[in-house]
């Protein structure tokens, strides 16, 4: 079960609503017994909740893995949120280490006049640089954002979102979506594509141990029959 700071994000989120139980279409069209969105984190006390979360979560790594960074980006629009308040809280929690770390987002459009350019905040070039956002479903937005990063002259060190979903992608080739398939998770894929490293401050598998304490019985068996039907170990 999760504990310290992963289970008070985990009890943040289901009191704040983030994290909802019943039946949920995805984007793959899988009917999910639970939802996740990290959009929802807009109250002061959730905020905070979430930026600890996000910032341990990177100690944890740094302690682990040696996890070493100039710069926070945040994909927008997701993303820009967390990278300020992250940066905030890595800074309260370790000023030594990271009280001059700095925070840098991206535009959908690039801006043609002013300073111009596509990215706001710290310059990248020559620059180690963690992206952090919420979840990662197809890859897609990661994917771009380690491109523009490159673009811009940085080095991509790893991600870190909040929510590891855990799940196979589905296939791509017209085959059935019924769990049978051998394929790796999104981020499973993507740490195979990049050689990056991925952290997750929660994972499907903290959310079935955690809900045991506060869901109905028929949730529990929901999520643990999709678990069982569409879960990867990676």
């Amino acid at each position: 079960m999760a504990t310290g700071y992963k289970a008070d994000f985990l009890q943040a989120a289901v009191s704040g609503g983030v994290l909802k139980f019943g039946t949920f279409e995805l984007k793959s069209k899988r009917q999910s017994p639970y939802f996740f969105n990290a959009g929802d984190f807009y109250r002061a006390d959730l905020l905070r909740a979430l930026s600890t979360a996000y910032a341990e979560t990177i100690i944890a790594a740094r302690d682990a893995d040696g996890l070493d960074f100039d710069v926070v980006f945040g994909p927008a629009y997701k993303g820009i949120p967390l990278a300020c308040c992250t940066v905030d809280k890595l800074a309260a929690l370790d000023p030594a280490r990271y009280g001059q770390v700095c925070y840098a987002f991206d535009r959908k459009e690039a801006k043609d006049h002013g300073e111009g350019g596509s990215i706001v905040g710290a310059p990248l070039k020559g620059k180690r640089v963690l992206v952090v956002d919420d979840v990662i479903s197809a890859g897609l937005a990661k994917r771009e954002a380690v491109a523009k990063i490159r673009r811009e002259g940085g080095t991509v060190v790893g991600i870190v979102v909040a929510l590891d979903r855990k799940e196979k992608l589905p296939p791509t080739d017209g085959a059935p979506d019924d769990g049978t398939q051998d394929a790796p998770s999104a981020i499973g894929q993507l740490r195979r594509e990049f050689g990056l490293p991925i952290y997750a401050i929660l994972t499907l598998d903290d959310i079935v141990d955690g809900m045991r304490a506060f869901a109905t019985e028929d949730d529990v068996r929901r999520t643990e029959e999709y678990r069982a039907k569409y879960g990867v170990s990676d």
